[in-house]
């Protein structure tokens, strides 16, 4: 999800940029001169040829899919190898696009790497059943500290792991070519497909300054099998008829257009800005009354895509459109009640060019980077406005909330130069969250099962990981709790580690700066420069799922999606109203004490404030106005509690109002003025 890396080992944008661009000759092994191209955060390196046909970019054939090495449909259980060089470098971690952790000789690393160097090492996968092999797709390992990888490979199928027979192209045994660098993932097709159980990768050839490691998925379809123990059938199917395949901009936009003209009553479609190519980005809004802000109701969002090769959750936002349009039509109360009680907002792809430039190469072979940035090379998880540090330098000097604010925080004037480094993706979510009254949103990423909540930048600015917790960290850990335990995957207890990190140990969430710190995240910004509350879920191990996965994966989080929706009723409520006109006071302060960070009415005086259950004192005070003080109770019913304000005009104020308007002032505001004055005297004569 927050992991991204360049595709040359050794060589990131910063060295390309500043000229360095000094490479290992493969073909020699000996430090010889590359030449380097950037387009943008991704390094595209062309080096000395070497005596192997290129690799392939073909797109995946959907035909036959992934037996699911990646996405952990395969079990450890399933895998073997001859050798292992050790536990952290097993068979069970040979998994197409698996991520070391940040130690050399880690517990859990990046691939499996052979304890000999020889052919005679091997790979096994069992597939459990007659299978029919298309296709074997490699990687290298992945690690920070050693470049290794297979050149080229056999490979060996049986049914019953004591008779292997080769693959073969005719008479001939195939000897397959193999990758040229760690990342790259790298398809060969078998000449002619073979059926049986089990099928082994021995590498031949390898990096000659390395060792024999790889990362591996296999192509196949599942035959019939009457005998079969094992059933690959009893997970939870959905019964939604959703369009579950990969969706690129266009098929999206058809697909967002059908929804609209399914539901028109409850249904808009607008762009919120452009990519830097010139694709829209566009919004479906789910209300009953589209295109308008209701006083008193909540305004929620999901943003998808902000990493262009993290798919999942632009189809699930896909799914979720279909799904609410067709269960409000037919009547689902639950449905009936969320559309008609929240104005519903889904951005399904914040970065349309990258994910077009996943896409083109398909689901296995985008590998684990190729189209995380936008064209411009620019990461929108950090490219938000730091407000995190003005804020805790403010604390720090004891000046918040009296003299610096606590929330609504200014963007600074650096970031809005026309030469800052800001995506236009980024500036038109911006423009995005100050038009709407945002309450709650999630962010949808990939790459690993977990949920993460604010503050995601460390309070120390040197330190990589740290405990930040938010005013609200009790709010934010209901609602990171809410998705984890309603998230299929997530609550299996015999679910593998996506990578190298154990988050089952804190119920699958965890503080964002926690984990690593992201200064520049959308999360932080949201909370710190608007009202809303914004969390991050990663929804699965894979980054791109293959399309045969997708119907799994929304029942994953069908039941998430909805519940976390439904949390935007959680805490108070009301309108913040002038005691004599009646009219709502935009931008009135709403304090809850004991909770330093404040919200801010809408511009027709609404407001709402997540809280968890509990008794409250509330404040709400407005410029010209006495603030008023009362209690709020949230209690633990699914309703939001009433917590409506009135409140007078200060004196100050009323004259003001009238000599602007240029009428005549009343008699007993006359006496009201000359109270406050008297009052003032006093108190400064007693201070002498």
């Amino acid at each position: 999800g927050r992991r991204g890396y360049p595709c040359c080992p050794g060589l990131g944008p910063a060295q390309c940029r500043a000229g360095l661009w000094r490479l290992k000759a493969l073909s020699r092994g000996h430090w010889g001169p590359g030449d380097a191209k950037c387009r943008g955060q991704q390094i595209w390196c062309w080096l000395s040829p070497r005596p192997w046909a290129p690799r392939h970019h073909t797109p995946l054939d959907t035909k036959c899919p992934p037996l699911g090495l990646e996405s952990l449909r395969v079990s450890d259980s399933q895998l073997r190898a001859s050798t292992s060089k050790r536990y952290g470098l097993g068979a069970h971690r040979g998994r197409l696009n698996i991520q070391s952790g940040i130690h050399d000789g880690d517990f859990y690393d990046g691939g499996w790497c052979a304890g000999h160097e020889d052919r005679d090492q091997w790979l096994e996968i069992d597939a459990r059943r007659p299978t029919r092999f298309t296709g074997v797709i490699t990687q290298g390992l992945n690690s920070i500290w050693t470049y290794d990888w297979v050149t080229s490979y056999k490979v060996q199928f049986s049914n019953d792991t004591h008779t292997w027979q080769p693959g073969r192209n005719g008479t001939e045994e195939v000897v397959f070519l193999g990758n040229k660098d760690p990342e790259t993932p790298v398809l060969n097709a078998l000449p002619t497909p073979v059926v049986a159980r089990y099928i082994r990768i021995n590498p031949q050839t390898w990096f000659e300054n390395g060792t024999i490691c790889l990362r591996a998925e296999i192509l196949g379809c599942p035959l019939p099998d009457p005998n079969n123990i094992y059933s690959w059938e009893n997970e939870p199917m959905p019964t939604d008829k959703l369009d579950f395949r990969h969706h690129n901009y266009k098929e999206m936009r058809k697909l967002m257009k059908e929804v609209n003209e399914e539901c028109p009553n409850i249904t808009r479609v607008y762009s919120i800005g452009k990519s830097y190519l010139g694709l829209k980005m566009y919004v479906m809004e789910i209300s009953d009354n589209p295109g308008q802000h209701e006083l008193g109701e909540p305004e929620f969002r999901y943003v998808a895509g902000m990493h262009g090769n993290e798919v999942l959750g632009r189809e699930l936002l896909l799914n979720l459109m279909q799904y609410l349009c067709g269960e409000y039509t037919r009547g689902n109360p639950r449905v009936v009640r969320l559309v008609s009680e929240t104005r519903i907002h889904l951005l399904p792809s914040m970065n349309p060019d990258g994910y077009e430039t996943a896409y083109k190469l398909g689901s296995e072979l985008a590998g684990w980077a190729v189209g995380r940035w936008t064209y411009e090379g620019i990461d929108l998880n950090h490219n938000f406005a730091d407000l995190n540090t003005a804020l805790w330098d403010a604390e720090d000097n004891e000046l918040v909330p009296h003299k610096f604010p606590n929330h609504y925080l200014p963007i600074p004037e650096y970031y809005t130069f026309a030469n800052a480094t800001v995506a236009p993706e980024t500036r038109a979510v911006i423009n995005w969250m100050q038009k709407f009254p945002f309450v709650l949103s999630a962010n949808l990423h990939g790459g690993e099962l977990v949920v993460t909540y604010p503050y995601d930048m460390t309070r120390t600015y040197w330190k990589a990981q740290e405990l930040t917790p938010t005013p609200d960290d009790a709010v934010f850990r209901w609602l990171a709790t809410v998705y984890a335990t309603t998230n299929l995957a997530m609550v299996d207890a015999e679910r593998r580690l996506c990578h190298y990190e154990d988050f089952t140990r804190e119920g699958n969430i965890i503080n964002g700066a926690h984990w690593h710190t992201v200064p520049g995240s959308m999360n932080d910004f949201s909370y710190l420069h608007t009202n809303c509350f914004e969390v991050t879920v990663e929804l699965s191990c894979d980054k791109f799922p293959h399309e045969s996965e997708l119907p799994r994966e929304w029942e994953n989080n069908k039941e998430s999606l909805l519940v976390f929706m439904e949390q935007v009723r959680r805490g108070i409520k009301g309108v913040v109203r002038d005691k004599d006109t009646e009219q709502g006071i935009a931008d009135a302060i709403i304090a809850v004490d004991g909770i330093n960070h404040d919200v801010r009415t809408a511009f027709d005086g609404d407001y709402w404030r997540l809280l968890n259950p509990g008794e409250y004192e509330v404040t709400a005070a407005a410029e010209g106005y006495h603030p008023v003080t009362r209690t709020c109770r949230v209690s633990f019913e699914d309703n939001p509690t009433l917590c409506d304000f009135q409140l007078t005009k200060t004196p100050k104020q009323r004259l003001r109002e009238i000599l602007a308007k240029g009428g005549k002032i009343p008699k007993d505001l006359i006496l009201r003025l000359r109270q406050l004055r008297l009052r003032k005297l006093r108190a400064q004569r007693q201070a002498r």
